[in-house]
């Protein structure tokens, strides 16, 4: 009963963590399948989550009463607003490592600084605009609408408990995770990505357009990551805003990329796995808060440990795309 009673309150946690983790991988594993390496995800997260909480501030705003709210909208505007926003910070990826032929991993990196940057002004400006006691905006009406249970989640236990129980975009992460995975490995656009990745050359000699297949993964891949920034504002932290409240999920996410070995059906479990690792400590009693920080360590040290075993078996079908991380010169074919 004891166990029982544990993973009923462990599962349901894990899973919300992880969500916005799988939803960073799996669109970090559409773009690392073109050859772009993208350390921007965590900037793309937080743009996405900020242009939804922007999205949703000014519908609220907008109506004279909460009752006027219309559920079609809450849900509409936030989910546009956050796909312009991720679309917008992918195709500015795109455009300096692919047209411009920049260095990805500074490109990355200068997105996420840029991303956070973002998200911490305009979060700021939003927390002056309500003059909140605490550095906070709280979008609990649009949340609502968000984070609503399937009906029948109450009324089946346990069961209904550690499945049933979570908000629509959860659901909506697993199922993009298996469309990704079908499309990778079961589709002619998946081969032709998958050639892009390993051998850009190769596959543009066989007519295959290297650049609208860079541009095509990394701006979806961007997508799918920005709605891991929305979930995390609108189910799991119920509409409230803080900035640097995002933590390092962003980084997590990339990590997890290599834990699922480049694979978004697995992501779906290992995403589960590291948010289980993530909150492990508060299951401990006796913790200090040293320790603590300690544990939040485990999903990178099981990542590290992941990636040797994954490079010493040397297995192809377990590794990273050939031209990952390297910008395509068509000259140099």
């Amino acid at each position: 009963m004891v166990f029982l009673s544990t993973l009923a309150s462990l599962f349901p946690r894990a899973v919300m963590q992880g969500i916005p983790i799988l939803y960073g991988a799996t669109g970090e594993i559409m773009t690392e399948k073109s050859g772009n390496l993208n350390l921007g995800i965590p900037g793309v997260m937080y743009v996405g989550g900020i242009s939804g909480v922007i999205g949703a501030f000014l519908y609220e705003n907008s109506l004279s009463s909460y009752d006027e709210m219309n559920g079609f909208l809450a849900l509409f505007i936030p989910i546009m607003c956050t796909i312009i926003g991720s679309l917008i910070m992918g195709l500015i990826y795109c455009f300096l490592t692919v047209t411009l032929r920049v260095n990805q991993n500074v490109t990355g990196l200068a997105i996420t600084t840029f991303g956070v940057g973002f998200g911490n002004f305009f979060g700021a400006s939003l927390i002056k605009l309500v003059d909140s006691d605490v550095p906070s905006v709280a979008l609990s009406h649009t949340s609502a609408y968000f984070a609503a249970k399937l009906p029948f989640a109450g009324t089946t236990g346990i069961f209904g408990k550690l499945f049933f129980s979570y908000g629509f975009l959860a659901y909506a992460a697993i199922i993009i995770a298996i469309i990704c995975s079908f499309f990778l490995n079961k589709t002619r656009g998946g081969l032709h990505l998958r050639a892009v990745g390993e051998n850009p050359a190769t596959a543009d000699a066989a007519g295959i357009s290297v650049t609208k297949s860079k541009y095509l993964a990394t701006c979806i891949g961007s997508v799918i990551a920005g709605f891991g920034g929305l979930y995390y504002v609108m189910d799991y932290a119920n509409g409230v805003w803080s900035n640097e409240g995002f933590g390092d999920r962003g980084w997590l996410a990339i990590a997890l990329v290599i834990f699922a070995i480049w694979r978004p059906n697995l992501g779906i479990f290992a995403s589960i796995i590291f948010g289980g690792l993530y909150i492990v400590y508060l299951f401990i009693p006796g913790l200090t808060l040293r320790a603590q920080e300690l544990f939040k360590m485990l999903p990178y040290i099981v990542t590290i440990i992941v990636l040797i075993f994954v490079s010493a078996r040397k297995k192809k079908e377990n590794q990273g795309p050939a031209s990952l991380g390297l910008s395509y010169f068509r000259e140099e074919r």
